[in-house]
Formats: C-alpha cells, structure tokens, sequence
C-alpha cells in the first residue's frame, strides 16, 4: 500500500521531504528499503548558514545530484526499479516540450526548486488541464490572499495538496512559485520502472 506524503519537520528540511515523498509516491510501501530512507537523510541538508550552521541553508543542487546518480545505482543493482533525471537551468520549465510536463503525463514524480519567499523544494505528481498538482511539504492551513487561484486541497494526500495554475511556475523572478532566473534553475525527475507509462500509453497527451 502506498502512505500519505508527508510536511517537513522543520523551516529547512523540504528537499529531503520532497525526495522521500516521491519516492512514497511511485513505489508501495513494502517496495522501498530502508536504504533509501537512510541514505536521502544522510546525504541532504547539507548547506551551511552564515553562522556555519550545518542545514540551517537546507538542501544544495550538489545533493540532489550525488542523489540522483545513486538512485539510479540503486536500480542497477535491482533494488529499487527506479529511474532519476536531474535537470538544470533552460532544461527546467513548464509547457511545450517540457521534458517535466512529459514526466507527469508518463506516471512519473518531478521534484521543483522554486520560490516561497525562498528557495524551496516541492513535489510535482500530476496535471490538470493547465493546472499541475503538486504536494508542498511546508504546511500552511489557510489560503494565500494575494494568490487566490493556488487551491489547498487537503483530501488527496497520498498524491497532492496544492493545485497551482502553471503560469506561476515559468516566472523568471522571485514570486510564490516561480522557478526564477533560468541559469539557477533546478529539477529531479523520477519514475518507477515497472509502472512508467509508454508513449502509446498517453497518445493523447503528445497529439
């Protein structure tokens, strides 16, 4: 069976909590081992603040890479039949041609560095005409008043609490949801193996 997503612990820990939610999205329960859940605690919150305070700055581009690659690993060896992409800068956007659309409508989980008041990991699960659902792990409990269209939707937890309309994501500055400026652009892409869908599988969403 497959778990709720889970909130971050904390104002820092989003990228990790974002990981394991993906992971908790594609896979059962029984499927993940326990390396998984060790290893993505191990190796994030690996940024330090000003006061040289380990986490306090949460997750780095170079964690999320070295945690793409041994996923992928992870797959070679047969323990997990998982798949990991890591995108940057103009690779990372929403609409025509998007290799994170094409991951959504193909059954996969898209993990976003983005903005909320800043920088901040969220996870992508799903698409809706020209809304993308997503689960943001930093738990807020009511609406934002200066961005109505962003719906809090807390009855579908095992895959999204935020349907947010997918203009807010291309934005090159710093706004609620906004990937920012290109060059620092950040995305992981994941699926399970077994359960990807095909191209045949989705004709209708490449038409």
């Amino acid at each position: 069976m497959k778990n709720p997503l889970h909130y971050q612990l904390s104002e820092y820990d989003c990228g990790p909590t974002s990981m394991l939610n993906a992971i908790s999205f594609l896979f059962e329960r029984e499927e993940i081992p326990p390396e998984v859940i060790r290893n993505i605690m191990l190796y994030s919150l690996d940024c330090y603040n000003s006061e040289g305070i380990q986490g306090k700055s949460g997750t780095s581009c170079a964690a999320m890479t070295f945690l793409t690659n041994w996923l992928n690993s992870l797959n070679k060896i047969g323990r997990l039949p998982v798949s990991a992409q890591h995108l940057t800068a103009e690779q990372v956007y929403l609409g025509d041609g998007s290799r994170l659309n094409h991951a959504l409508a193909c059954g996969g989980a898209v993990i976003v560095r983005l903005y909320f008041d800043e920088p901040h990991y969220i996870l992508l699960t799903g698409q809706d005409g020209d809304n993308i659902l997503a689960f943001d792990p930093y738990y807020v409990e009511k609406s934002f008043d200066f961005a109505p269209d962003i719906q809090l939707c807390p009855d579908h937890l095992k895959q999204y609490n935020r349907i947010v309309p997918s203009h807010y994501f291309n934005c090159e500055g710093t706004t609620i949801y906004a990937l920012g400026p290109t060059a620092g652009r950040e995305a992981v892409i994941l699926y399970n193996t077994t359960t990807r869908l095909t191209e045949e599988k989705t004709i209708e969403y490449f038409i």
